[in-house]
């Protein structure tokens, strides 16, 4: 199925830490060409520059958000585990989080065929989307997934320390006071535990997206 091209479509994706969400999302977001936004990196981002600069200071992540181009977050080391540590840091102060909020918003309202992937875009970025997905699976199955993918670039990591690290940031992005990880009435739950394969998880996606545009 084609969506018509000038149709406004904003589809937000959230879940818990390797739950598959962002898999998901870039998959659907690819099939019927939507611009792609992951609000981790945007936090990773922060934290990466933070770091790198030694400087806290809510002027200077506005300026760096403010001359950011998404396209370019793939191409910088965002995903070493001092970054990700950091990260689940910053995400829990107001101060950042509305900066990110104010970029992703801005993005929702330049682009009108949007996914965006994150912990919190269905109850404060895109309240009003027009598809919200909550991915979950069991704590067992998401370390399996991100021990495997950090196995390749850390030979040294154990699956005991990738297990805890995920726990604690479920924990704290549940628990945190500023918008906390949960799922809103209106969204469609994918248990990525549940489903065969990627191809199965994308099918349920689009099943229940071409339902509301047929």
């Amino acid at each position: 199925m084609k969506l018509n091209k000038n149709s406004k479509l904003h589809i937000a994706c959230d879940g818990s830490a390797a739950s598959g969400k962002t898999t998901g999302a870039k998959l659907i977001a690819k099939k019927y060409n939507l611009k792609f936004l992951s609000s981790g990196l945007l936090y990773r981002y922060a934290a990466y520059q933070i770091l790198k600069n030694d400087n806290y200071k809510v002027s200077f992540l506005k300026s760096k958000f403010k001359t950011l181009n998404p396209n370019k977050l793939n191409k910088l080391n965002l995903q070493t585990q001092e970054i990700s540590n950091f990260s689940s840091v910053i995400a829990k102060k107001l101060a950042i989080r509305k900066i990110l909020k104010k970029f992703q918003r801005d993005f929702a309202k330049k682009n009108k065929r949007i996914c965006i992937e994150g912990r919190d875009i269905g109850s404060v970025i895109l309240p009003k989307a027009d598809i919200k997905f909550f991915f979950k699976c069991s704590l067992e199955i998401a370390t399996n997934r991100r021990f495997k993918e950090l196995r390749k670039k850390n030979k040294d990591i154990s699956r005991a320390e990738v297990k805890k690290s995920l726990k604690l940031r479920n924990l704290s992005d549940i628990k945190r006071k500023n918008s906390p990880l949960l799922k809103t009435r209106d969204a469609v739950l994918i248990d990525t535990g549940k489903t065969k394969n990627i191809k199965d998880m994308l099918k349920k996606m689009s099943v229940i997206l071409e339902k509301k545009y047929k």
